[in-house]
């Protein structure tokens, strides 16, 4: 079997990529795209999806069926798995089957998978400052899902598949979708007159900057084997370091000194669980943001050097322009802040 993630039998770079239309997966697909790659994009309404991203080969099927990530995968020589259900919802019965097709079919055809990995997947015990080869030892149902889902990973690449896994903290960017900050902190669409931040002033917390996140993963695939055939990496990302960090870039953004921040009301979660998927998830997370997160990016820059950094007050002005979160006119002069 052979495992050369820059060129096929055609000299073609082929990559599938599993979740295209989500946050991390689009960023990914768009830059690939640009870096001369032909991107196959599987989803179950492929015409609808081609609407909003033409510039891909999308192919119908679903992630769910083997033989359609078999089939959407020929000749590739990457898959990318950023395929997740929608809302957090059924997670327990659909995430482990979609990560056995695609490594399945990253098997049958030679592939390299590149996976955007959590910190899920580690327990309290192992911060403040989290390193790859810390002990996981999940407090959560998703938690635990994400320790199967690499022990699958890792025995895949026992059998010759190369894996690369990209951990990062919580994100936020343009197109981000289920996460902390779209759905918790602000209100897409709607113009920020005030923040609800999940963690307490003095702790510590970790964010991932999408963009930046999918350039990191592009560079790693771009060093190909040169990576072990099991390879995991953590961004450092935006260090919050006392949790009013990145808050204060929202100020900044929206010229707003004195924009109210609020405390998150953990209180209510129970209440809201039974009706909304996110919140159950979100009270399962509580535990991230009563300690300070870390993560050293040391193993990632041997590996490529320089971490991608976009400057936070870019990036934020990027991430609530792309949300929808300020008015069409709106000019934010960087050097001026």
């Amino acid at each position: 079997m052979t495992n050369n993630i820059a060129n096929n039998k055609n000299n073609e770079k082929i990559a599938l990529v599993l979740g295209a239309t989500g946050g991390i997966g689009g960023e990914v697909a768009c830059l690939l795209v640009k870096r001369g790659w032909t991107v196959r994009a599987l989803n179950r309404d492929a015409a609808k999806a081609a609407g909003s991203q033409p510039e891909l080969n999308w192919l119908q099927g679903d992630a769910m069926n083997a033989s359609d990530v078999l089939n959407a995968a020929k000749d590739a020589t990457l898959i990318v798995h950023a395929v997740n259900p929608a809302g957090y919802r059924n997670w327990g019965t659909l995430v482990l089957p979609m990560l056995d097709n695609t490594i399945t079919a990253a098997k049958s055809v030679g592939a390299t998978v590149i996976l955007p990995g959590t910190i899920y997947n580690f327990g309290p015990d192992a911060f403040p400052v989290l390193h790859e080869d810390a002990a996981q030892n999940p407090v959560t149902v998703k938690g635990s899902i994400r320790v199967e889902m690499e022990r699958r990973l890792k025995l895949a690449s026992e059998s010759g598949v190369r894996v690369i896994i990209v951990r990062a903290g919580d994100f936020f960017g343009p197109k981000a979708g289920n996460n902390w900050f779209s759905q918790g902190m602000i209100t897409p669409g709607i113009q920020v007159d005030s923040v609800t931040y999940p963690g307490k002033r003095g702790i510590g917390h970790q964010w991932a900057y999408l963009p930046d996140t999918a350039e990191t993963m592009m560079r790693l695939v771009e060093k190909g084997d040169t990576l072990p055939v099991f390879a995991a990496y953590h961004m450092e990302g935006f260090w919050d370091h006392d949790g009013t960090q990145l808050t204060a870039a929202i100020r900044r953004v929206v010229d707003k000194p004195d924009l109210k921040i609020k405390s998150f009301p953990w209180w209510i979660l129970p209440f809201l669980a039974p009706f909304n998927t996110f919140m159950k998830e979100a009270g399962e997370m509580k535990y991230l943001w009563k300690k300070p997160l870390r993560m050293p990016n040391t193993r990632l820059v041997e590996a490529i050097g320089p971490e991608p950094r976009t400057p936070i007050d870019e990036a934020m002005k990027a991430t609530l322009t792309g949300l929808g979160c300020l008015p069409d006119d709106f000019k934010f002069d960087r050097d001026e802040h």
